[in-house]
Order: structure tokens, then C-alpha cells, then sequence
């Protein structure tokens, strides 16, 4: 799609804000690709990471699932990826697969990757409990003196 020949890249990481949900962490689909954004956040104390999305389908079909778990494990965050499905017009679909994955990596819930004649809603428990625990079996900070990028 090239959307950078009509989309300009931003040039910060807005942070994280309180939500009934925990605290949340928002990106846009290509961020999904780049872990050090998702990791940025994490530091700041995100539970959650959004990801709303319009991933091409054949790139849908090979990536979206793979990164949404690693963004999950690698940050020991609950990941929701929201995503557009089916054809928008001739030359553009989306690939759908709306998606919610826990700390652990697993997937809690997600919607199919057909378009539907009427909009369709997902709900997932959040589990703060999970959350703690995989945190505290998996203490993955990172060393900020050794790599101070990060």
C-alpha cells in the first residue's frame, strides 16, 4: 500500500493512559512490527497494548498472530488488536482477525477474518491476577545502564 507516500511518520511515543482496563499503551498496526516501542511502553507502566489495525491479507495470514504473541510475551502484556476486515474497495482489504492475547502469550479471544453484514463485538476478561503472576515468574526488566536505548 506505500502508505508512507501519504502518511507521515510520527516522531514520539505518546504515553500510556488510565482506563478502566489498566493502563493503556496505544500504537497504530505498523508499530506491531518494532518491539522497542511496545517495550518503551511497558517501562512506563503499560498493561495493555493497543493495536488498531488494517493488515493487508497476505501479510495478515503470515505475521498478525506471530507479532501480536511476541508483543504479549515479550512485554508480559495483554495485547488488543483491533482490526478492519474485508474489502474496502477494489484495490484494498483487510485482513481482520480482531484479537486479544494474554501475558502468557495465549489468546484469550478473536473474530473471524470474513467480513460481516453487521459489525461485530468481542469481549475478553482482563485478569489482573494473570497479569501479577506472569510478571513476577518472568521478571524481564532490562538492563538500562547496559543499553540505554531501550
Amino acid at each position: 500500500m506505500r502508505e508512507s507516500t501519504t502518511i507521515e511518520p510520527g516522531n514520539e511515543i505518546l504515553p500510556p493512559f488510565d482506563s478502566p482496563v489498566g493502563k493503556l499503551g496505544a500504537m497504530i498496526c505498523f508499530d506491531l512490527r518494532f518491539p522497542e516501542i511496545a517495550l518503551a511502553l511497558k517501562r512506563q507502566k503499560a498493561d495493555v497494548l493497543l493495536y488498531p489495525s488494517a493488515f493487508m491479507p497476505t501479510t495478515g495470514k503470515a505475521h498478525w498472530l506471530p507479532l501480536l504473541r511476541a508483543r504479549a510475551i515479550e512485554c508480559t502484556s495483554y495485547v488488543i488488536a483491533a482490526a478492519q476486515v474485508g474489502a474496502h474497495n477494489e484495490k484494498r482489504s483487510s485482513y481482520g482477525h480482531s484479537i486479544v492475547v494474554d501475558p502468557w502469550g495465549e489468546v484469550v479471544a478473536e473474530l473471524g477474518g470474513e467480513k460481516m453484514e453487521e459489525p461485530e463485538v468481542m469481549f475478553a476478561e482482563i485478569d489482573f491476577e494473570k497479569l501479577r503472576s506472569v510478571r513476577k515468574a518472568l521478571p524481564l526488566k532490562r538492563r538500562t545502564d547496559v543499553y540505554p536505548e531501550v
